[in-house]
Order: structure tokens, then sequence, then C-alpha cells
């Protein structure tokens, strides 16, 4: 890190850098490289192996995102299991529907949630006392291939991209054990890259997906520090169409789970939109979908 300005590492000919207030963490774990710092311009910011994970400026966007399209499309999500998200602000929006039972957050390395804890608490808020968590400190492929048939309604796998220690959450192996583990509605969303950039992200995970779930598609968020444009979202169901939703049928579900009117990012009509996907997406995706 240079005394001003911290270059992200992500792509060798294309970036992004941020001013630095104050450098508050850096810490080399079993797993990875860990900076957390003030910044000018985003708040307090986590980047993972150089790469920006979150920011306290546009976190909103991502989490409202990653949680609130797969609870409002499963018809009845009680039980939520979260691979990843160290951070906690999954676990934060998913607790906020009434209706979730159980979430179950596991995540590989400890010393994210310490520094998330210490340094970004406004991220997950009160979601870490919430009694219908549980979170783990552990190997989530090793949790998904341990748990029970039909335990969990919807999986959330909020990873970094498929290089390192994220690189097993993007395998056959883990979606054909997502899709044991999920009932007869369940689906699964984990974050595909920006295809700007990233477009055989999405492509490859979408043909993975594609041998063990019989819906699958995507759906976008502009997320402003994961450059390139669109963010995309996989999503692959065991139930309905994903992409076949109603705004009235989402609000109405929203309004009941006490979510409605809370959100910066995420609205019903957000929600429906976000699956009309421009070509240049859509082309990426298994044929049909």
């Amino acid at each position: 890190m240079s005394e001003q300005w911290l270059n992200e590492g992500l792509y060798e000919s294309w970036g992004q850098r941020f001013r630095v207030r104050k450098e508050l963490a850096r810490v080399k774990s079993p797993f990875q490289d860990i900076v957390v710092f003030e910044s000018d311009s985003h708040g307090r910011v986590l980047m993972l192996d150089g790469v920006v994970q979150i920011t306290e400026a546009d976190e909103f966007v991502y989490q409202e995102m990653l949680t609130h399209v797969p609870l409002f499309t499963h018809p009845d999500p009680r039980r939520v299991l979260i691979i990843g998200a160290g951070d906690g602000g999954v676990l934060r929006r998913v607790l906020e529907h009434r209706a979730v039972e159980k979430a179950v957050m596991v995540e590989i390395d400890g010393a994210v949630i310490e520094l998330s804890k210490q340094h970004l608490p406004g991220i997950a808020g009160d979601a870490w006392n919430d009694a219908r968590a549980e979170v783990i400190v552990g190997d989530g492929i090793a949790y998904v291939e341990a748990a029970s048939d039909a335990s969990f309604d919807v999986i959330i796998v909020d990873s970094t991209d498929p290089i390192g220690v994220g690189e097993v959450l993007f395998t056959d192996s883990f979606y054909e054990h997502c899709a044991r583990i999920l009932g007869p509605n369940g689906l699964i969303v984990n974050q595909c890259g920006v295809p700007f950039m990233q477009a055989d992200e999405l492509h490859e995970t979408s043909l993975r997906r594609a041998k063990f779930f019989p819906q699958v598609s995507a759906y976008v968020a502009a997320v402003p520090t994961y450059v390139g444009g669109f963010m995309t979202l996989g999503i692959a169901s065991k139930g309905n169409d994903p992409t076949q939703q109603d705004v009235g049928t989402v609000k109405a579900r929203a309004e009941k789970a006490g979510v409605l009117g809370t959100t910066q990012y995420w609205t019903p009509e957000i929600h429906v939109g976000s699956f009309n996907l421009p070509p240049y997406i859509a082309k990426h995706l298994p044929s049909g979908n």
C-alpha cells in the first residue's frame, strides 16, 4: 500500500484505486491476505487478496440483491444456508425476513468475521446475536457434503471469484450436493462476476448448475465498486422459473415480511426487472434460459 492510494488488483490491465485515509487492519490469515482501510470516498473497505469485497458506501446494493431476490422467489423460505459472507451483511438481510426460522452461515476464514465485527460493525448490525443465526467457522464444501437431504430451502453463496479459496465453490460436486440438500422448491444464488470482464464465470457456472437444476438463470445488480458494469448473480431453482414473477406478488410478500420500504436498492420492481438481461449478458446462459 502506498502512503496515499491503494490499487485494486483484480485485473492486470484495468482497475480502480482508492485514496486511503487510514489503514485499520492488515492480516495474513491461513487462507488469504486481508486489508481493511478507511477511504475518502467509500467509507471503510474490506479487501481480500487485493480485491475489493465490500465497502460501507455501496454494500447495500449487493447484499440486498443477493438476499431479497432469492428469499422472495422461493415460495416459503424458512431454512437458509449462507456460505461465505464473513462480513455478516447477508446474514443481516436474511434475518430481516420474519418467516426465516434458521440461518446457518459457514465462513472458512474466521479472521474475516472478527475483523468485520471490529471494523465494519454496521454491515451486520445485530445479526451475530440473533437466536435464529448459527455461525460456523469452517469449510462450506464439507458442510454441504455432510448436510442432510432437503435440509434447506435457499442457499446463498457469497464467495470470492473462482480463484484461490473460492475456487471449490464453483465445481460440479458442490452444485450436486447443493441440489441434494435443497427441498423440492429449493434454489441457490451465487455471484457470477462482472460479465463485461468475466463472461466465462457466468457461462461456465451456469452450465455446471444446469446439470443439477431444471431452472438456471441470472439477474443483475449495479454495484459501483464492482467495476465493469452489471454484476451478475446466478440463480438456479428446483422449482418454478425465477424469471416468471410479477411485481404485485413480490410486493405483497415483501410487505408481509416487513422488508418493503426498508431497502436502499431492492424494490419489487427492481426485483422483477433485474431478470431482463441485456443480450451481451444473456448469451452466456445455457440455451433456452
